[in-house]
Order: C-alpha cells, then sequence, then structure tokens
C-alpha cells in the first residue's frame, strides 16, 4: 500500500472533513433538484482547493497529480457530482491556464478562479465532435483586435453558472489548426443556449454553449495560433488521472455503503454478510478498488515526475471507470430492492458512475490510445 506524507495526511483529513460536513448531507438533496453546491465551492477555495496545482503566487496549493487525485477520492465519496464540477474547474480551467497561459493571463484570471469568486470549465466537445476530439468546427477568426469565434459546444460541465471558459476552436484548414482561448461569459456573442438534464452527475450543471460571432481580444489567446495540440493532451492525460479518483470514490462509497448494510440486514435468520455469495461481491470490489488505487496512485506519482506517457491517464481512467460502474451495479444487487430505491445511495452511485466510461474520453477511446503505444501505431 501507498505511504503519505505528514502533508498528504493533513490534506487527506481536511477535505474528508469538508466533504462530511458540506458535500454528503446535500448530495441527495442536489441531485433531486439538479442544483449547484455553491457552499461547498467557497469551502473549497477557503482550502485553497480550487488551485490546488497553480502556484502560490496567484493563490494555489502548489500541489501535484497524486494530491488532486487523493482529494478527488475523498470528495467523490460524498457527491461525485459535485466533485465533477470542482474537476472542470480546477484541471480543465484552472491547471490549463495555469500551465499554458501568459502571464498577464494568469494574472488577470488566476486570482479570481482560485478564490472562488469565478466559476470555470473548458469547452471542447461539440455536437459533431466528441471522442473525435480534431474534429473541431467552432472557427475563431482575427479580425483587427479581435478574434470573432462561432459554433457550438456540448456536455459543457459548469456550463449553466460559469464565469470563465478555456475554448478549443479552429483557426486554419488542418486538422492540428486548434487554437485555445479563454472566453467570458459575459463577451458579446455568448450564450448558453440550453441546459441539459442528465441522467446521473446532477449535480454537476451542464449545458450546451453557443458562440455566435462572439468577440473574443486577440490578448486571451492562450499561446500562439494552431499550436495548441501539445497542452491539449498533456492537460487531457492530467484529467484522466485525477477524474479516476472521482471512479475510486464511488467504488469507496458503494464498499462502505454495502459492508455496512450486508452486516445489519438479516435474511433466513442470519445476517446477509453470513452469506459465500455475498462474501464474493464484497471482496472482489475491496480488491478492486486496491487495485485501481495503485494504478492511479502510481500514474498520478509518474505524471508529477515528468513522465509524458499518454497512456498514464487511459490505463487509469479505463480500469477505475469500469470498476465503479460495476461496483454501483453490485451494491444495487446487494441491497436487493432495496438498492433500487432513491431512499438509498447506491442507484446515484451507479448512475453517477457510468458517466465515468463516456467523459473525458470514452472507455473506447482509451482503448486504442493503449493499444496504439503498445503496437507503436502512429496516427496519420
Amino acid at each position: 500500500m501507498f505511504s503519505f506524507t505528514e502533508e498528504q495526511k493533513l490534506l487527506i483529513q481536511s477535505v474528508t472533513a469538508l466533504a462530511k460536513e458540506h458535500l454528503a448531507p446535500r448530495a441527495e438533496e442536489l441531485d433531486e433538484t439538479e442544483s449547484f453546491n455553491t457552499v461547498a465551492f467557497k469551502k473549497m477555495a477557503e482550502l485553497g482547493l480550487l488551485g490546488i496545482t497553480a502556484s502560490e503566487k496567484y493563490g494555489g496549493a502548489n500541489l501535484g497529480a497524486f494530491e488532486t487525485t487523493l482529494v478527488m477520492e475523498k470528495l467523490a465519496e460524498a457527491c461525485a457530482s459535485t466533485t465533477l464540477s470542482y474537476l472542470a474547474h480546477s484541471i480543465l480551467c484552472v491547471n490549463n491556464i495555469h500551465a499554458n497561459a501568459s502571464e498577464a493571463q494568469k494574472q488577470k484570471y488566476l486570482p479570481k478562479l482560485i478564490s472562488g469568486e469565478w466559476l470555470g470549465g473548458m469547452a471542447m466537445t461539440e455536437p459533431e465532435a466528441g471522442s473525435d476530439a480534431l474534429g473541431l468546427l467552432t472557427k475563431a477568426e482575427k479580425k483587427g483586435a479581435k478574434y470573432i469565434l462561432n459554433g457550438a459546444k456540448t456536455y459543457i460541465t459548469n456550463g449553466p453558472g460559469g464565469d470563465i471558459f478555456v475554448v478549443y476552436a479552429k483557426t486554419g484548414p488542418s486538422r492540428k489548426d486548434v487554437s485555445t482561448f479563454i472566453v467570458e461569459s459575459k463577451f458579446p456573442g455568448f450564450k448558453v443556449s440550453k441546459k441539459l438534464k442528465k441522467m446521473g452527475m446532477r449535480a454537476s450543471p451542464t449545458a450546451e454553449l453557443a458562440f455566435i460571432d462572439c468577440e473574443v481580444p486577440v490578448e486571451n489567446l492562450i499561446g500562439k495560433e494552431n499550436d495548441s495540440i501539445s497542452h491539449m493532451m498533456k492537460n487531457l492525460n492530467l484529467e484522466r488521472i485525477t477524474i479516476s479518483g472521482i471512479s475510486l470514490g464511488i467504488t469507496s462509497a458503494c464498499l462502505n455503503y454495502c459492508s455496512r448494510f450486508v452486516q445489519e440486514r438479516h435474511q433466513f435468520g442470519k445476517p446477509l454478510s453470513h452469506f459465500q455469495m455475498v462474501q464474493e461481491r464484497v471482496a472482489e470490489m475491496a480488491t478492486h478498488l486496491d487495485a485501481g488505487r495503485a494504478l492511479c496512485y502510481t500514474a498520478a506519482q509518474r505524471f508529477d515526475s515528468g513522465d509524458t506517457d499518454s497512456t498514464l491517464g487511459a490505463k487509469c481512467k479505463l480500469f477505475t471507470a469500469q470498476m465503479g460502474t460495476h461496483a454501483g451495479i453490485e451494491a444495487i444487487q446487494l441491497l436487493g430492492g432495496a438498492g433500487y430505491m432513491k431512499e438509498y445511495p447506491v442507484e446515484r452511485y451507479m448512475r453517477d458512475a457510468k458517466l465515468m466510461e463516456i467523459g473525458a474520453g470514452t472507455n473506447e477511446i482509451m482503448r486504442i490510445i493503449i493499444a496504439k503505444s503498445l503496437l507503436n501505431l502512429k496516427e496519420k
């Protein structure tokens, strides 16, 4: 098993306490109402979590993928959907800006994002470009001191209430002619076109975004034109490692709830925990969880040490996403009829877990990434 430094232990304790007080008590309510946990985000800001990978210079915690994965896991044990919104803010937006933006852009945007004054997100997926991340249709055309963006993005986490979005758009004819922009929701031509209703992760607001002659100042271009692929892929790798922490948290929640339930619930004159088929399910869930942790923690540490292997995140996400969904289904089965009722949390765990097999790259795309690396297949 992994050993933690004293600082990491303190971080785990602090995040666990925050999750217990501000996430867990409202998880069922916010799932039902599809509402955002504003209070919890403010508390995250107070702990420095909203800029977990950013420099202290901007108010961040200056921590790595390993600590971020631990935080995701502990938060997701209490409320996976609030944790998903946290990931979109802290990794897809804040980390992206911190890693790739100019000093002026960092000074302008990071302090307010890290303090929780602004909510951030990232806009990549489009109605016709999901798994094909380079098949973007949203275009940005430079006109004088502004870029004019036209297009649509969909399934955007934090879309309904977000203030700042990292947006990818085409700026040339080639598939790889992709540029990155910091877009404020107040910019002319930006519109939240539709809030989306979902099966799970319902406390993580999601929307379709429209860019209709959206005016973006040239100084909001991150880096150079047509030069976004490398940092896009690096941030995706980090996202897939850290988002795997959410699957770890869901699986841990399933295991903890089921372990208590089968000891308390009696059938045929004895606790469910005395039946070998029940023991088998619980034992396998625990084993899968430890295996998932070993994979994710190792990948996170390698990422922090500078390893650029693109399969790090793909392997983490593929294994833990399947693990989380399986744990949710098994938890429902262990509870029987109770597991199918909204009175118990395991049906929510299962609904939340399923997104992990789709978002941030589907299971199928993860397998392709891993196979291409193993077989030394180059994309033409």
